[in-house]
Parts: structure tokens; sequence; C-alpha cells
């Protein structure tokens, strides 16, 4: 009887064991096509972009919280002015909107705008928002710009395919791949010579806003010459003499300019980091230059940045001609878009018998100089 009674428990267990694993099965299956179902019918279609996984956690996310998605943050509140920067991040929206009283909860109005793939397609403009729209309709209102102007910001520093990225949030009816092939292939009407010839505007796309009407629908071949023409503004003959009295023609000048831009933080510094570049080229040195190293490894996708930061030794070992550790002198051609401090730096260095820079210690942005090796060394951070 002990026996029988034991083969009947042991097989009373097995059945429910069976049977939970069929349930846990049948949920693994069924349960993921009715939070996607369900999200759907409330929120749309989920992004082509996002995996299968990406879109049942966000779909899981949006639905959880649905209520700080489809209701207004107050009912009753007054319509404001909301400006999205060109370029801003999506953080940096949201941060704006939550700060503006106009959602609730940021860390769902994300989740729903990866969902939807609208994080992709935010446009930069003045807008008339309300805490009485729902969440999903401020994301649905900020797709679309209605200033009356529409600005390119170019930031000292940035590289061609850096300003080419910022132009989809700009407002021109522009593509990225479209200013990028005129910068790169210097189309036939444009007078304008650079250090590269036909082959690249680098360097001489001068930092600044540029605002025009967007009635205007403006063109590439609108834009750039607009652009080359603020750049010939500012590199006055003045500062033309500055670059010859160091022995750099426009092209050399531009270049060096384009390194120093982006070795300092602090524009103070400026003069000081061209006299170390000047010390070394007339001394025969290489110039050692990592941004012209991360200039040369291109995009980095694993960072999501066009300037690779830390450099391993392998980097420094490139070849290209760019690389300023394996080759002597200046680079080719600049390698981003240097602003007037930089170039003045350049035309009007400071004197100085340092050959070497290393950023302090301290995190302000500053850097030490140094006249020997050696003196570099100690200035290492323990």
């Amino acid at each position: 009887m002990t026996q029988n009674h034991t083969r009947d428990r042991t097989k009373s267990c097995l059945g429910i064991l069976v049977l939970l694993v069929c349930l846990v099965v049948v949920s693994a299956i069924i349960l993921p096509k009715i939070i996607l179902s369900s999200a759907e019918k409330t929120f749309g279609k989920a992004s082509p972009q996002l995996s299968s996984v990406q879109r049942l956690y966000l779909a899981a996310l949006i639905q959880l919280q649905s209520k700080d998605l489809t209701q207004p943050n107050d009912p009753n509140g007054e319509e404001l002015n909301i400006s999205i920067d060109q370029g801003e991040s999506v953080p940096s929206i949201i941060n704006k909107l939550w700060e503006a009283g106009l959602i609730s909860n940021s860390g769902v109005f994300r989740s729903y705008l990866q969902y939807s793939g609208l994080d992709t397609s935010l446009k930069a403009g003045d807008y008339k928002l309300s805490p009485a729209m729902s969440p999903i309709e401020i994301a649905s209102a900020i797709q679309t710009s209605i200033s009356a102007d529409v600005t390119l910001t170019i930031l000292p520093g940035w590289r061609s395919e850096e300003i080419a990225n910022s132009i989809p949030t700009s407002g021109f009816n522009i593509t990225s791949e479209e200013f990028y092939t005129a910068v790169h292939s210097h189309p036939e009407g444009y007078s304008f010579s650079t250090c590269l010839g036909q082959d690249s505007l680098e360097g001489f796309l001068f930092p600044g806003s540029y605002t025009f009407s967007r009635e205007a629908n403006t063109a590439i071949n609108d834009l750039l010459p607009i652009i080359l023409m603020n750049f010939e503004a500012h590199v006055t003959s003045e500062l033309k003499a500055g670059f010859s009295t160091q022995g750099l023609n426009l092209c050399q000048a531009v270049s060096l300019s384009s390194i120093v831009q982006r070795e300092a933080v602090l524009a103070e510094e400026m003069p000081l980091i061209a006299s170390v570049f000047y010390n070394r080229l007339n001394s025969g040195i290489a110039l050692e230059s990592d941004p012209t190293v991360q200039y040369a490894l291109g995009y980095n996708q694993k960072q999501d940045t066009w300037w690779t930061n830390p450099l391993s030794l392998n980097d420094l070992k490139v070849s290209n001609p760019y690389n300023t550790y394996q080759n002597l002198g200046l680079p080719p051609g600049p390698i981003c878009n240097p602003g007037i401090e930089a170039l003045q730096a350049v035309a009007y260095p400071a004197q100085t018998s340092y050959y070497y820079f290393r950023s302090a210690c301290d995190g302000s942005g500053r850097h030490m100089f140094a006249k020997t090796f050696e003196e570099h060394v100690s200035n290492e951070c323990p």
C-alpha cells in the first residue's frame, strides 16, 4: 500500500510539473503577443529599427505606465514657449519638457520615444506646448518646428561629418549626405580656394550660427557660399599677415589652427599650445597630436563619436598621412573647423620654450607645459 501511495504521489507531482512547464511555455509564447498587441492599440506600431527584445521590453514599460503618457500633466495648464536647440540631445530635450511641467514621467516618455522611433526625428525650433496636452501629443508636436527661421549652428572643433549630422535638426531642407558630398566634392561654381584644392572644404566651414527664412527653402548652393564668406570676413589681411610672419600659408595655418582647436579646452591657453607646436615644427620634431590620430581613425561605433578617447598604443601606430605621431610636419589638411580664437593663436602665438603639454590632474581643463621630456613625465597624474 505504501509503495502504491508513493507512486501515486510521484505521478501527481510529475503531472503538476508538466502542467507548470506547459503553462510557462504557453505564457512565453502568448504573453509577449498580448503585450505587443495591447501596446500597438494604444501607442501605435513600434519602430522597425528595434530588435524583438527591445520592442517587447519598451512595450511592457509604456503599458505599465500608460497613464503618464495618455493623460495630460495639467488639464488646466497654460501654453508655454519651448525652444529646442539644433543638435540638442534627446535627454536634454526631455529634461527641458519635464522642468517646464509638460510631462510628469521623463523615464517613460523617453521609452515611448524609443518605442515609436520618434527619438530620431525630434526637430530644433520654437514650439508652443501646453501641459494640457498629453505627452503623446507633445511627442508628436515636436516633430515639426514652427519657427519662421531655420538655423545651422557650427561649433568650433566640429569636423565636417559632425556638421552634416546636425543638418536633420537644423530645419533646412538639406540632407546630411547632400551637405557632406558638397563639402567634399567642392562643386563647380565655388571660387573659394582651400588647401585641398577641389577635394574638401574641411577647416573653412567657419563656426557660428547661420539663419535663413524658412520660406526661402535654402539650398546647399545658397548655404555653403555664406559659410565660406563668413570665413573670409573673419580671416582678415592682418590675420593672414600673422600667418605669413610665422612662415605659414593659409592652408598650413588653418591646419595648425584645427589642431590647436581640438587640443585646447580653454581659449586662453591656445597661444601657449600653438607655441608648443611651432617649437616642435621648427626643431623637426613630430607634432604627436592625439586629435590628428582621432581624425585618422574616423568614427568610433562603440563610443558613438568621431573622436576616439582614450587612444591605445595601437591607435597611435595607425598608418595614415594625418597621424602626426608617424609623420613629421603638419597633416595634409585641417582636422576640424577652427574658431577665431584658434586662428588668432596661430597667427600670434606665445613665445615660449615649451615642447610638451598634458592635461592637468585637477579636471579644470588646463594643461601642464614642459620644456623637457623629463619635466613632461614628472607632470603625469599620479
